[in-house]
């Protein structure tokens, strides 16, 4: 076998995974938004969850997209673990379809129809409105070309006859079930190394269908592709929380059990299978003319690919009745950590791991702000419990100063925190905005990272609130009055109104949202600040107060209208809408 040859070989198989992944990718551009409405809709039960996954998975041609997708749904709390059990079992049939494409490919000479899809597909892109189609087309043009390419170089190498090769295989007794494990092994540790099950599957073809592979270690190589793709989304649930982890541990459950019930009645499900598409398993090579051999042997990649289908469907038909009993294993395996949120800041619902789809990162994204919004609106309430203790501990030696100090602490630590989401989902954001993306994904990129900077400066405000709090506290100065006490702890409540509002639109969806609002609780918040400015004047001019204590209340009181403006910036990004001036 010459050098050229190999390379031919490895490029082919290049050009497989490359049209693979860009098909995929250009799929899933094109559904956007909607796969992700979907699998939020059509899970009500096992039944139209599996269905959904197994239309997605064929729609976008990547069960590992769908898988990746739905753990990250899980981690992000839009699916519950069951809803995600059924997904991804419609998912392994849904990947069925990319098995039945190869076969095609391997048995037909497509080569000639990739040109034109070539040529069509870079007009596509270049009109910009219809690239994605163009990718599509250029995706599936590589797809088939590699297919095509690697047909012919098998035809090349004469496999069949390559008695090295046959020998090698003829090693193994094919009768024996030590045989089988041993070829589902090595399918399974190819998939892990080449992260690409559907470049096992066209190896396989190649290798059976010239007639150098038995069917039954053939299909035994299939088996082990099943496992060995479950490493990836296991993969992609390592930094994610429980409950993603147990749904990427449910796929592999999945795919085991139906390895090992498949291996009790193996043969018999092989020649139920082969029946079908007219394959004859007991055809010696010897004892029939060559063309006729080949001619059997060329069905061996539909053989593969009807496995493959029978197989899943067979497998789901079994499990989808366990679904409760599934996620009481997982679950039991796989505990969940107790951690103090105080002391545990990571990203909850970025995780790490290969590169998804520019619609799954906005969507991680999106969660990961939500939180970050909420965790200011929980500071915010801190700094309001300061002020409560400050005033009922103006008594140093009063028991509650302790508890002064300690939530002091806590609002600083929280203020640390916030530095630290804002520059991570910064950091994500600028990795995903290396993509390829639409223009409506590259708004919303834009917008999110104004939000984590506004959102940043609430953090700020709350803790310069809590500074100026326990400066007031520990210093000299008189105490506030009850009245003062009174207008800020009335500001505040304003405030946090304003906070609750950003906090419905950030869990919500935007056009169910009436920004007005906002804007009417901003406008509120404003006229109350000026009608405190003054009044604050006339107090200090009447000596109710000293100067001194009116700045340090007028800085309490600016800094709410400040916080109030950040929120109406965060609503406004999130809308879409021009900053407002205030």
């Amino acid at each position: 076998m010459s050098i050229w040859v190999i390379f031919k070989l490895l490029g082919s198989l290049a050009l497989l995974m490359f049209g693979m992944k860009s098909m995929s990718e250009a799929l899933q551009k094109m559904a956007g938004p909607q796969l992700r409405h979907v699998l939020g809709a059509m899970t009500t039960n096992r039944f139209t969850g599996m269905l959904t996954g197994m239309l997605v998975t064929a729609s976008v041609q990547s069960s590992t997209a769908t898988t990746v997708m739905t753990v990250s749904f899980v981690n992000a709390g839009l699916l519950t673990l069951a809803q995600a059990i059924s997904v991804i079992m419609g998912a392994n049939i849904g990947t069925t379809l990319t098995a039945w494409i190869m076969s095609a490919g391997m048995s037909f000479d497509i080569t000639s129809a990739i040109y034109p899809a070539f040529f069509i597909g870079i007009i596509l892109i270049y009109l910009k409105h219809y690239r994605y189609i163009g990718d599509f087309l250029f995706g599936l043009s590589f797809l088939l070309l590699g297919l095509g390419t690697l047909r012919m170089t098998g035809t090349e190498m004469h496999l069949g006859e390559n008695q090295a090769l046959l020998d090698f295989f003829a090693s193994f007794d094919p009768n024996s079930f030590l045989t089988t494990l041993v070829f589902l092994v090595l399918g399974g540790i190819l998939t892990f190394c080449v992260q690409s099950s559907a470049a096992v599957m066209a190896i396989t073809m190649i290798l059976c269908s010239s007639g150098a592979l038995p069917i039954y270690q053939g299909i035994a190589l299939v088996m082990g592709e099943n496992i060995g793709t479950t490493v990836t989304s296991n993969l992609a649930a390592l930094s994610a929380n429980t409950q993603a982890r147990r749904a990427a541990l449910a796929h592999m459950f999945f795919n085991v059990f139906g390895v090992i019930w498949i291996l009790f009645v193996f043969r018999p499900f092989i020649d139920m299978v082969c029946g079908w598409v007219g394959y004859d398993v007991m055809m010696d090579k010897n004892a029939v003319e060559t063309s006729v051999f080949l001619a059997n042997a060329a069905k061996l990649s539909f053989v593969l690919a009807a496995f493959h289908t029978t197989f899943n469907v067979a497998n789901t038909m079994i499990l989808i009745w366990f679904i409760p009993q599934i996620e009481k294993l997982v679950c039991a395996v796989i505990k969940p950590k107790k951690v103090d949120e105080e002391e545990d800041f990571r990203l909850h619902f970025i995780t790490a791991g290969f590169m998804k789809t520019p619609e799954l990162s906005v969507l991680e994204a999106q969660k990961e702000i939500q939180a970050f919004s909420n965790r200011m609106q929980r500071m915010f309430g801190m700094v309001r419990e300061l002020l409560t203790l400050s005033s009922s501990a103006s008594n140093k030696k009063d028991n509650r100063a302790g508890d002064f100090n300690k939530l002091y602490t806590r609002i600083e630590k929280y203020e640390g925190i916030s530095d630290n989401m804002e520059l991570e989902i910064a950091k994500y954001l600028e990795s995903v905005s290396d993509a390829h993306l639409s223009d409506d994904t590259k708004a919303k990129i834009r917008a999110m990272l104004r939000e984590i900077s506004e959102l940043e400066s609430i953090g700020d405000a709350c803790f310069n609130m809590a500074r100026t709090i326990s400066r007031k506290y520990n210093g000299k100065e008189d105490h506030f009055i009850e009245k003062q006490y009174d207008h800020l702890h009335q500001m505040m409540e304003l405030t946090d109104q304003s906070l609750t509002e950003m906090n419905r639109l950030m869990g919500g969806r935007r056009e169910s949202y009436d920004v007005n609002r906002t804007f009417n609780i901003e406008h509120e918040i404003n006229n109350y600040r000026n009608q405190l400015k003054s009044q604050n004047i006339s107090d200090i001019n009447n000596h109710q107060y000293t100067y001194a204590v009116g700045t340090i209340y007028m800085d309490l009181i600016n800094e709410c209208e400040k916080l109030g403006d950040y929120v109406v910036n965060v609503v406004e990004a999130r809308m879409g809408t021009r900053q407002k001036e205030v």
